[in-house]
Order: C-alpha cells, then sequence, then structure tokens
C-alpha cells in the first residue's frame, strides 16, 4: 500500500518469512539481482552492496532488450542490522526502510523522498512493483 506524507512516499509489505531471511535476500546481492525490478521485462544484471553505515550499494537495473539502463545507487547513513537502512542518493534525496516482524513474518516499509521527472502516482507504483516482486522472490524461495 503506498500513501505520499509531507513531501515524502511510503511503500510497504507484508512478507511471509522471517526478519533473518528476509534482511537476507534484502541485502545480498546474489539475491537483489533477483527482485531489484518492476516488471518482467526487467531484470537486474548487476548488484553491489556493503550494508553498514557508511557503506555504498549499486544496482544496475535495465530493460530486458537493451533499451534502456540505470544505476540505483546509494551510500548508508544508518544500517542497524535486521531492522533499519537509511541511504542517501547522489542527487540528495533520502529513502529509510524498515523491517520488523518475527520468525513467520516481516513487515518492509520504505519511504523516500520522490524525484521531480516522474509522477508521484509513477513513483508510488514503480517502487511498489519493486517491493512487491521482492514479496514474491522471498516467499518462493
Amino acid at each position: 500500500m503506498a500513501t505520499e506524507q509531507n513531501n515524502t512516499i511510503t511503500v510497504a509489505a507484508i512478507i511471509n518469512a522471517g526478519v533473518e531471511k528476509v534482511w537476507e535476500f534484502w541485502t545480498n546481492p546474489e539475491h537483489i539481482t533477483q527482485w531489484a525490478f518492476a516488471s518482467d521485462d526487467w531484470h537486474a544484471p548487476y548488484a553491489d552492496n556493503d550494508p553498514r553505515t557508511g557503506g555504498k550499494f549499486k544496482t544496475t537495473m535495465a530493460a530486458k532488450d537493451g533499451s534502456f539502463s540505470f544505476d540505483f545507487e546509494g551510500v548508508y547513513s544508518k544500517v542497524e542490522e535486521l531492522a533499519l537502512m537509511e541511504y542517501a542518493m547522489p542527487d540528495g534525496r533520502w529513502v529509510k526502510v524498515q523491517f520488523s516482524g518475527d520468525n513467520k513474518t516481516t513487515n518492509v516499509t520504505e519511504e523516500f523522498v520522490p524525484e521531480n521527472q516522474n509522477s508521484l502516482e509513477m513513483q508510488k507504483g514503480g517502487w511498489q512493483a519493486i517491493l512487491d516482486n521482492f514479496k514474491k522472490y522471498v516467499e518462493a524461495n
């Protein structure tokens, strides 16, 4: 469910898996390349991640037909293992990702500052689609 509040957008999903598994699948590049895209005609051919305060990450998201690609990247300003990640993107926008749950389910909530090129609705939809793809991947594996 996506909401807009105070110039930020929030997307969330409840994953039917424990927090430790969800964290592993969210942070391990081997898993990131399997879910970090919004639709089946896209993929993530490259991911690198150093999930610690001061660490950096980069994921390449690309159309499978080769028509377009971009790097999604940032630097972590705060990481609390199994609970929280905050990072800044190169354009200065920030993102906060929270993980809460138990051994059976995990609530993942992402709050981010939108960019100015695409509509808020499009951004909500895209980020929610990626999060939904993450949920599907975790629950299937």
